[in-house]
């Protein structure tokens, strides 16, 4: 009886992902292992037959099989009858039942310590609400003793959503929150993460008068007589939210532990960490420690106003920063992140715009929203750190702020030629037309978050009124910006969404999404599902300089790989948002595996709602988490 290599299942999961991050360490691929075939056969560790393989090289086409080595790269793609010389007695074989394996995920924009530390505070869930309905919730919050006791213990409550107050025009006012019968401060943190709403007791605490100068870069917001409301936007946040106390170090590390489970659960395998300091690095640096570091890990280190000022200060920060986590295994420092502006989304409207922000009614008013940084200083501070082998990651999202950054990545060029240090503009809401091809021309990288190019009550209730149909109609221009030759890179912005990886990808493509009111204009900016897919996998490799190592299935590459549950390539465009995610790999070393009881587990987390969230998880805690972590 001839003896069939293929008749067997015996994957073994790495304990969860313990072991993993020691692996990340990439080894120089040999002439070998990068040509279209193994020069002697080489016994792989796993195969993957009978799938749908996505190699995500130009030109390549679909192979039915995928061989890893025992060094966690790609041995070998092609026939499945092909892969048969690679096994051996000891060889793991997994039947893909005709799904789909293709590169995991590159996530070029998250943040999974913050979305780690946001489980530990109490969360509305994303809803829209009525004022009674919210003041429900924050009674069953304040009853709990697991969120703190009277009378001085903070209240801190995540995402509210901003704009989705019932009925429509209700405005935020501390006399709300003061009904409460409490004595205890209480803030609740926007969903979009650029207003936060307190109770007087927190206005008192804070020391927040009628005499209070606004901060720079931020508002209080005042009534008629000058009285502050409750309301804080941007910067303004700070005076209430220095006061509130850090969860243990302990805590934020196992809830990141667990954040970064469910992320492996839904294929990512490498992220960017778009927002760090030290604290955020601390973190990592023990999940590596204790090998709960799953995925490759790069982070943005976030510069303030005054390093923005003084870019040689800023440098100094970086590169002492670096050397001090450069032994943290798997984890990447090469990336400054700067904030251009704010968000576009009424009530904040602190997104830089070039023309002015409508009424409401169709009128022009006199505001533009607000740079956070003077484009002197940014120009500055791009050609200094370009010169020093920094990339910028920059947070724009109104047109004004777009083309700042632009200009400050042009004049690094014009003083140090190209460098290919790969800057990116992230967000990317409004773009002018006329800035269009300066992407491709500076070699910047569009990082794009198209979960939020939908139609829903941020898009059409809190964006259309404001900025008028022809704006509208040029929000989030992936398909513009690929006609130009941008490249596309995507990413979550989790927690500022819940993590919904599949739909991401979904709603790329036809621009409407899962639970939507519908699509976004798809005629003017959806990209195909090859497109969609190369962004979330080659291209944010690319934008994380990971290229080299990952983001393509090709012989010598990383064995960073999803197997799904269908054929992405084939099933109807909104069957792409319940993609499942069988088996996750990096290096070669399961880090999620569906069909054991912890990868069981781990994805019945993920899938529970919040308390008191919505059937349709609108686009709350926009981000919350790109303005720091609470």
């Amino acid at each position: 009886m001839t003896h069939d290599p293929f008749s067997r299942r015996r994957l073994i999961t790495a304990a969860g992902a313990v072991g993993a991050a020691a692996a990340l360490t990439p080894q120089p691929a040999t002439a070998a292992a990068v040509s279209s075939g193994p020069v002697r056969r080489r016994s792989a560790a796993l195969i993957v037959h009978n799938a749908r393989v996505l190699t995500g090289g130009r030109g390549v086409r679909v192979r039915e099989a995928i061989a890893v080595g025992r060094d966690g790269k790609v041995l070998a793609t092609g026939r499945s009858q092909d892969m048969r010389r690679f096994a051996g007695r000891d060889t793991e074989v997994v039947d893909a039942r005709r799904g789909t394996v293709m590169s995991g995920i590159v996530d070029g924009h998250a943040h999974p310590v913050a979305a780690g530390a946001a489980t530990l505070n109490p969360s509305l869930g994303y809803p829209e609400l009525t004022i009674e309905r919210l003041q429900e919730l924050l009674r069953g919050f304040l009853a709990d003793p697991g969120y703190g006791s009277e009378p001085d213990g903070w209240l801190v409550v995540a995402d509210w959503d901003p704009v989705g107050l019932l009925p429509a025009g209700t405005v935020p006012h501390h006399r709300f929150l003061d009904a409460l019968a409490t004595r205890r401060p209480i803030v609740i943190i926007a969903s979009d993460g650029h207003n936060s709403w307190v109770n007087r007791r927190a206005l008192e605490l804070a020391g927040i008068t009628a005499t209070t100068p606004d901060p720079p870069g931020g508002q209080i917001e005042r009534d008629a007589d000058g009285m502050p409301t409750g309301l804080l936007k941007e910067e303004a946040q700070g005076l209430v939210h220095e006061l509130l106390p850090d969860h243990p170090v302990s805590a934020v590390v196992e809830a990141t532990a667990r954040a970064l489970s469910q992320a492996a659960a839904q294929g990512i395998t490498a992220f960017l960490d778009a927002s760090a300091d030290e604290w955020h690095l601390g973190v990592y640096a023990e999940l590596a420690r204790t090998g709960r570091l799953p995925q490759r890990a790069a982070a943005a280190l976030r510069l303030d106003a005054h390093e923005i000022r003084d870019p040689y200060e800023g440098l100094s920060w970086l590169q002492a920063t670096r050397r001090h986590y450069q032994e943290v295994d798997g984890l990447h420092l090469r990336t400054a992140k700067v904030f251009v502006d704010g968000v576009m989304e009424y009530p904040a409207h602190t997104a830089a715009l070039i023309d002015p922000y409508l009424d409401g009614h169709g009128n022009p008013t006199r505001h533009r929203g607000q740079l956070h940084l003077e484009p002197a200083d940014f120009a500055r501070l791009a050609a200094l750190l370009d010169q020093n082998g920094w990339q910028i990651h920059a947070h724009a999202i109104g047109d004004r702020a777009v083309r700042t950054a632009l200009d400050g990545y042009e004049t690094a060029q014009r003083a140090h030629g190209r460098r290919g240090n790969r800057h990116t503009i992230t967000h990317l809401q409004l773009v002018h037309p006329t800035d269009l091809q300066r992407f491709a021309h500076l070699g910047v990288i569009a990082s794009m978050q198209l979960q939020w190019a939908m139609r829903d009550t941020w898009t059409m209730d809190a964006l259309l009124p404001y900025i008028g149909p022809e704006r509208h109609r040029r929000l989030y221009p992936a398909r513009s910006l690929e006609r130009h030759g941008t490249p596309l890179a995507g990413g979550s912005d989790w927690p500022v969404d819940p993590l919904h990886t599949w739909n991401q990808i979904r709603t790329a493509i036809d621009r409407q999404g899962a639970d939507s009111d519908g699509p976004l204009h798809p005629e003017h900016q959806a990209i195909s599902r090859t497109s969609a897919l190369r962004m979330h996998t080659t291209g944010a490799a690319r934008q994380l300089r990971m290229d080299h190592i990952t983001g393509t299935l090709t012989p010598g590459r990383a064995a960073d790989l999803v197997l799904l549950d269908r054929d992405i390539t084939r099933v109807p465009v909104p069957e792409i948002s319940g993609t499942q995610v069988r088996l996750t790999l990096v290096n070669g070393i399961a880090v999620h595996d569906a069909d054991t009881a912890a990868g069981r587990a781990v994805r019945a987390q993920t899938e529970r709602p919040a308390a008191g969230a919505s059937r349709r998880p609108a686009h709350a805690n926009r981000h919350q988490s790109c303005e720091g972590h609470a």
